[in-house]
Protein backbone atom coordinates (compact mmCIF):
# COMPACT_ATOMS: atom_id res chain seq x y z
CA UNK A 1 0.00 0.00 0.00
CA UNK A 2 1.07 3.43 -0.99
CA UNK A 3 -0.11 6.53 0.04
CA UNK A 4 1.28 9.82 -1.84
CA UNK A 5 1.67 13.78 -0.40
CA UNK A 6 2.90 16.77 -2.63
CA UNK A 7 4.98 19.84 -2.01
CA UNK A 8 5.25 22.83 -4.00
CA UNK A 9 8.33 25.81 -2.83
CA UNK A 10 8.85 28.54 -4.84
CA UNK A 11 11.78 30.79 -3.38
CA UNK A 12 14.25 31.44 -1.26
CA UNK A 13 14.35 29.80 2.25
CA UNK A 14 12.76 33.05 4.28
CA UNK A 15 11.28 34.48 1.55
CA UNK A 16 9.57 31.93 0.05
CA UNK A 17 6.62 29.95 0.10
CA UNK A 18 5.15 26.25 -0.32
CA UNK A 19 2.13 24.11 -0.50
CA UNK A 20 1.35 20.75 0.79
CA UNK A 21 -1.17 18.39 -0.47
CA UNK A 22 -2.45 14.48 -0.19
CA UNK A 23 -3.32 12.75 -3.18
CA UNK A 24 -7.05 11.83 -1.11
CA UNK A 25 -7.96 15.80 -1.25
CA UNK A 26 -7.98 15.53 2.86
CA UNK A 27 -5.04 18.08 2.62
CA UNK A 28 -4.95 20.72 -0.09
CA UNK A 29 -2.45 23.51 -0.58
CA UNK A 30 -2.10 23.87 2.67
CA UNK A 31 0.31 26.74 3.23
CA UNK A 32 3.88 26.88 4.43
CA UNK A 33 6.75 29.19 4.82
CA UNK A 34 9.95 30.02 7.22
CA UNK A 35 7.34 31.52 9.13
CA UNK A 36 5.38 28.78 10.17
CA UNK A 37 8.30 26.31 10.71
CA UNK A 38 10.66 28.58 12.50
CA UNK A 39 8.22 31.59 14.26
CA UNK A 40 4.15 31.64 14.43
CA UNK A 41 3.31 32.12 10.79
CA UNK A 42 -0.22 30.90 9.66
CA UNK A 43 0.20 27.76 7.73
CA UNK A 44 1.30 24.46 8.00
CA UNK A 45 5.04 23.07 9.03
CA UNK A 46 6.51 19.38 8.09
CA UNK A 47 6.70 18.80 12.31
CA UNK A 48 2.86 19.53 12.60
CA UNK A 49 1.93 16.98 9.96
CA UNK A 50 4.58 14.43 11.24
CA UNK A 51 2.92 14.99 15.09
CA UNK A 52 -0.93 14.48 13.34
CA UNK A 53 0.05 11.41 11.36
CA UNK A 54 1.98 9.89 14.72
CA UNK A 55 -1.27 10.56 17.30
CA UNK A 56 -3.90 9.25 14.82
CA UNK A 57 -1.56 6.03 13.71
CA UNK A 58 -0.90 5.88 17.74
CA UNK A 59 -4.27 5.98 18.65
CA UNK A 60 -5.70 3.11 16.01
CA UNK A 61 -2.99 1.16 17.23
CA UNK A 62 -3.38 1.21 20.76
CA UNK A 63 -7.16 0.83 19.70
CA UNK A 64 -6.44 -2.59 17.73
CA UNK A 65 -3.94 -3.90 20.60
CA UNK A 66 -6.63 -3.16 23.41
CA UNK A 67 -8.85 -5.02 21.18
CA UNK A 68 -6.70 -7.76 20.69
CA UNK A 69 -6.61 -8.28 24.73
CA UNK A 70 -10.53 -7.94 24.83
CA UNK A 71 -11.30 -4.30 25.65
CA UNK A 72 -12.89 -2.24 23.73
CA UNK A 73 -12.12 1.62 23.93
CA UNK A 74 -15.01 3.82 24.38
CA UNK A 75 -11.95 6.90 23.62
CA UNK A 76 -8.52 7.63 22.67
CA UNK A 77 -7.41 11.05 22.71
CA UNK A 78 -3.36 11.79 21.73
CA UNK A 79 -1.21 14.59 21.33
CA UNK A 80 2.18 14.46 19.97
CA UNK A 81 4.51 17.20 20.17
CA UNK A 82 7.61 17.02 18.10
CA UNK A 83 10.62 19.23 19.45
CA UNK A 84 12.67 20.32 16.03
CA UNK A 85 16.08 21.53 17.74
CA UNK A 86 19.43 23.34 15.88
CA UNK A 87 22.11 20.60 16.03
CA UNK A 88 25.60 20.54 13.96
CA UNK A 89 24.52 19.38 11.13
CA UNK A 90 21.42 21.98 11.41
CA UNK A 91 18.27 20.78 12.44
CA UNK A 92 16.66 17.70 13.55
CA UNK A 93 13.94 16.58 15.19
CA UNK A 94 15.26 15.16 18.64
CA UNK A 95 11.83 13.90 20.20
CA UNK A 96 8.47 12.88 20.22
CA UNK A 97 6.23 13.21 23.20
CA UNK A 98 2.99 11.32 22.99
CA UNK A 99 0.25 12.30 26.04
CA UNK A 100 -2.58 10.12 25.79
CA UNK A 101 -5.99 10.02 27.44
CA UNK A 102 -8.54 7.00 27.43
CA UNK A 103 -11.35 5.83 28.23
CA UNK A 104 -11.23 1.76 28.27
CA UNK A 105 -13.65 -0.01 30.07
CA UNK A 106 -13.32 -2.76 32.23
CA UNK A 107 -9.31 -2.17 31.25
CA UNK A 108 -6.83 -1.97 34.41
CA UNK A 109 -3.64 0.45 34.37
CA UNK A 110 -1.46 -2.12 34.06
CA UNK A 111 -3.42 -3.61 31.07
CA UNK A 112 -3.88 -0.14 30.08
CA UNK A 113 -0.13 0.57 30.43
CA UNK A 114 1.06 -2.62 28.49
CA UNK A 115 -1.15 -1.97 25.55
CA UNK A 116 0.29 1.89 25.67
CA UNK A 117 4.34 0.79 25.30
CA UNK A 118 2.99 -1.99 22.75
CA UNK A 119 1.33 0.88 20.24
CA UNK A 120 4.07 3.48 21.21
CA UNK A 121 6.74 0.85 19.92
CA UNK A 122 4.68 -0.53 17.02
CA UNK A 123 2.79 2.06 15.39
CA UNK A 124 4.23 2.56 12.03
CA UNK A 125 4.71 6.04 12.74
CA UNK A 126 6.43 5.26 15.79
CA UNK A 127 9.30 2.88 13.65
CA UNK A 128 9.40 6.24 10.99
CA UNK A 129 12.66 7.04 12.78
CA UNK A 130 14.49 4.08 11.83
CA UNK A 131 13.14 3.57 8.13
CA UNK A 132 15.14 3.53 5.17
CA UNK A 133 14.86 6.48 3.08
CA UNK A 134 14.63 5.91 -1.31
CA UNK A 135 14.63 8.73 -3.69
CA UNK A 136 14.16 9.47 -7.00
CA UNK A 137 15.22 13.56 -7.92
CA UNK A 138 15.66 15.14 -10.72
CA UNK A 139 16.27 18.64 -12.28
CA UNK A 140 13.53 20.23 -13.90
CA UNK A 141 14.64 22.19 -16.64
Amino acid sequence: MKRYAYAHWEGSLKEGQGRISVKSGALKNAEYSFGTRFESGIGTNPEELIGAAHSGCYSMALSMILGEAGYTPESIDTKATVNLEEDDDGFAISTVHLDVTAKVPGADEQAFMEAANKAKAGCPVSKLLNAKISMDAKLAG
